[in-house]
């Protein structure tokens, strides 16, 4: 008698792993992206100037550029910004040769001079300010190109927004696809997201030595956009 069940309950055994295997499969599935993107006026202004000197010796620069420095960081106090927003993002002491053809082909070197630059980050809290710090700034001493952009002191308001716009459009491109490969969405598998920043916009402060007056900013919108990837089920 048992020599006749054992054959059934192997075959039995075998049978129900490849079952399992079978319904183990993952669901079909898409996958879509979606963007969105949410706007805000801008409450900061981020600055960043440099001061370069030039001189005979290294220590002769760096005692120019110190002075230059020095009435520019005293000028942004006095127009109102703050210790904490004012920070020194690098300082540079580079040599400056002349370099000169010889007869044989081959170049001469000859150390002319040191050029030190320090360049100092600003952050403005009363974008109104903004051109009169450029203008006041350059007469003061900044002569090498920086960069200035825009920003919001707490962009999460913008930043929720542009998700959820970034998800309703990764939704309504799953439809559209479902609908038209004859198939409907079902739940959500997976999401991620990304967001991309506002890039700074370069300046030359060269630029302002001819201005005459406040250099005119527009602080204009700051654009908050958020990526979004999403993994719907296929009913």
């Amino acid at each position: 008698m048992t020599r006749h069940i054992l054959p059934l309950a192997l075959a039995a055994a075998i049978a129900f792993p490849a079952m399992a295997s079978a319904d183990s499969l993952p669901p079909p599935r898409i996958v879509v992206s979606g963007e969105g993107q949410s706007t805000v006026a801008p409450d900061l202004a981020l600055l960043t100037l440099s001061v370069m000197r030039e001189a005979k010796t290294a220590r002769a620069a760096l005692d120019a550029n110190n002075d230059a420095m020095a009435a520019v960081i005293a000028a942004m106090k006095s127009a109102g910004i703050k210790d904490r927003d004012l920070q020194t993002a690098g300082i540079q002491i580079n040599p400056r040769y002349n370099y000169t053809n010889k007869p044989d082909g081959s170049q001469e070197a000859e150390l002319v001079a040191y050029q030190v630059t320090n360049t100092l980050s600003v952050r403005i809290r009363d974008i109104d300010k903004t051109g009169e710090i450029l203008d006041k700034a350059v007469s003061l001493g900044v002569n090498q190109g920086g960069g200035i952009s825009f920003s919001n002191e707490d962009p999460k308001a913008a930043v929720t927004e542009a998700r959820r716009k970034a998800v309703a459009d990764a939704m309504a491109k799953a439809k559209t696809l479902a609908e038209a490969a004859g198939v409907s969405i079902g739940r959500v598998l997976e999401i991620t997201d990304q967001n991309v920043a506002p890039a700074p916009m370069p300046i030359n402060a060269k630029a302002f030595d001819a201005a005459g007056a406040a250099v005119p900013v527009q602080a204009g919108e700051n654009a908050y956009a958020v990526q979004v990837t999403v993994t719907f089920e296929l009913k």
